[in-house]
């Protein structure tokens, strides 16, 4: 069973910058497509970013030129580095194994749940401006 253990989130001014983690286990992110997801209150889950091994890396257009997802392979964790934060980011961010730029689904136990509700509490990003 693959999990995900999130950290980083915290409480913002704009302008600032964070740095998430997510330490997998039960998964070789080496060899794997891992992402982030956000959902901010009263809003749909959203994809933020992809990367996976010689692929290029996605990042939806709200992010790009702001926000880096790298990962290292020796610690079995990825990040997502959060620069010029907006009132706009603020969400929980989730992070997700096998992720993709479509409709993406995950299904446990006959149930099948949107990533944000699929892949644990994750962190929590509070941007004040």
């Amino acid at each position: 069973e693959i999990q995900l253990v999130n950290s980083g989130g915290g409480s913002v001014q704009a302008g600032g910058s964070l740095r998430l983690s997510c330490t997998a286990s039960g998964v070789n992110i080496g060899d794997s497509t891992m992402g982030w997801y956000r959902r901010a209150q009263g809003t749909e889950c959203e994809l933020v970013s992809i990367i996976s091994s010689g692929r290029p890396t996605y990042y939806a257009d709200a992010v790009k030129g702001r926000f880096t997802i790298s990962q290292e392979n020796t610690k079995n964790t990825v990040y997502l580095e959060m620069n010029s934060l907006k009132a706009e980011d603020a969400a929980v961010y989730y992070c997700a194994a096998d992720p993709t730029t479509g409709v993406r689904t995950y299904c446990r136990g006959g149930m099948c749940y949107k990533a944000c509700d699929y892949w644990g509490q994750g962190t929590q990003v509070t941007v004040s401006s």
